[in-house]
């Protein structure tokens, strides 16, 4: 990367807020506290997270991925490409803690 390069100051600015949480990472986990607490028993789909948080399914299955890979979520995909997903306890645990209780 250039440093002269206006992407680069904007990757430096982004390193001093690694405290705060991506808007849209915020937004997602909001619909998954939501989901858990509306229907315990029943995890949202991906197309309904994806239509709620009016993000293309692309970038929701980026974010879902690192969501995953932290340990905060859990998606479950079937043989036809419909998937669901749903917040581990420590995703219950970190929402509790962002957003209050249900």
């Amino acid at each position: 990367m250039n440093p002269n390069d206006s992407a680069h100051d904007k990757h430096c600015d982004d390193d001093d807020d690694d405290h705060e949480l991506d808007p849209a990472v915020e937004q997602l986990l909001m619909l998954l506290w939501e989901a858990a607490n509306a229907s315990p028993d029943k995890a949202w789909s991906l197309a309904k997270i994806s239509k709620r948080s009016d993000l293309p399914m692309s970038t929701l299955r980026r974010y879902f991925t690192q969501l995953q890979s932290a340990g905060v979520i859990a998606v479950q995909m079937d043989e036809e490409g419909h998937g669901t997903a749903t917040l581990t306890d420590e995703g219950r645990e970190l929402c509790e803690a962002l957003f209050g209780e249900p």
